[in-house]
C-alpha cells in the first residue's frame, strides 16, 4: 500500500482521492462524496489524513495540492515512503556498471541509491550530499568526492556558487536524482532556487540522468523549475505514472523502470 508522509498506509479511497486532486488540481468535499459515494464526514477524515501527512491542503469547501512553498522536512521525508525509495534505489542500481563515474544529489531518495551502491566496485562518486558520502565511504573501492560549499544543517546538503563551479568541472557517465515534484507538462520542480541550480550544473555535465522519484512525486506543487522531464534518459518510480506523464516520457525517448512491490502483489 502507498504511505502517507508520516509512515501510515492510505487506504484504496484515499489514493484514488489523491490521483483525482492531482489531476484537477482542487475538488470540493461534496463532489469528492458523490464520486465515492460516501457521507462527507467520511471524505473530510480522509482529507484530514492527507492533509496530515503532507499529501494535501485543506481548503475551504475541499482540497487542493499541498504548498509549493514549503518542502517537508528532512526528518520525515527519511522515514516516508522508505520501502518505496529501497525498491527504487536498487533498480536503479542494477543499471549502473561497476567501475562508472556519477554524480549522486541531494534527497532521500538518492540516499537510498547510494545504499545500494554499497556493493558496486571502483566507482567514482561527486557528491553534494554528506549523507551519500557517509554510506558510500565504507566502500573502499569507492572514491568519493565532495563539492565545496555551504552546508545546510537541516539534512546535509551543499549549495550555492561554490558548489556549481565544483559540478562544472566534471563530466561523468551517470547523473543519480531525485526531484520534489514532477508537474503535469513534465516541468521538474523542486523548493530551493540555490539547490536547483546545483541541480541543472549536474544535468548539464552528465552523459546519462537517472531520475529516482516515487508516485506521491507525480502531480507535486514545487516553486522553482529545474528542468523537463525530456531532459532525463529513464525515470525510476514503483507506481505507473499519470499517461501524460507516460507520453512525455515516450516523446523523449526516456524508458521508464517500475520497482513495484512484489510482496503486496
Amino acid at each position: 500500500m502507498a504511505s502517507d508522509e508520516h509512515g501510515g498506509d492510505l487506504n484504496t479511497r484515499q489514493r484514488a482521492m489523491l490521483a483525482l486532486v492531482r489531476e484537477q488540481g482542487f475538488v470540493a468535499i461534496e463532489e469528492l462524496a458523490r464520486h465515492f459515494a460516501v457521507t462527507t464526514q467520511t471524505i473530510r477524515r480522509d482529507v484530514n489524513a492527507l492533509c496530515h501527512g503532507g499529501l494535501l491542503r485543506r481548503y475551504h469547501g475541499g482540497a487542493g495540492l499541498a504548498s509549493s512553498v514549503h518542502n517537508e522536512p528532512y526528518t520525515a521525508r527519511q522515514v516516508s515512503r522508505r520501502a518505496e525509495k529501497q525498491r527504487i534505489a536498487r533498480a536503479v542500481a542494477r543499471q549502473i556498471p561497476d567501475q562508472a563515474s556519477l554524480f549522486i544529489t541531494l534527497g532521500t531518495t538518492a540516499e537510498a541509491v547510494a545504499e545500494a551502491l554499497t556493493d558496486h566496485r571502483d566507482l567514482r562518486v561527486i557528491t553534494n550530499n554528506l549523507n551519500v558520502a557517509n554510506i558510500l565511504i565504507d566502500n573502499t573501492s569507492c572514491e568519493v568526492i565532495i563539492a565545496g560549499g555551504v552546508v545546510r544543517a537541516r539534512d546535509r546538503g551543499v549549495t550555492g556558487e561554490a558548489t556549481i563551479d565544483f559540478m562544472n568541472q566534471f563530466k561523468v557517465d551517470y547523473a543519480v536524482m531525485g526531484i520534489s515534484g514532477i508537474d503535469r507538462d513534465g516541468a521538474l520542480l523542486d523548493f530551493d532556487y540555490h539547490e536547483v541550480r546545483v541541480l541543472q550544473a549536474i544535468i548539464a555535465n552528465a552523459r546519462a540522468v537517472y531520475l529516482a522519484a516515487d508516485a506521491t512525486k507525480f502531480g507535486r506543487n514545487a516553486m522553482v523549475r529545474v528542468g523537463e522531464l525530456s531532459q532525463i534518459d529513464a525515470l525510476f518510480t514503483d507506481e505507473p505514472p499519470p499517461t501524460g506523464i507516460q507520453r512525455l516520457l515516450a516523446d523523449a525517448g526516456a524508458s521508464l523502470f517500475l520497482a513495484p512491490d512484489e510482496a503486496a502483489a
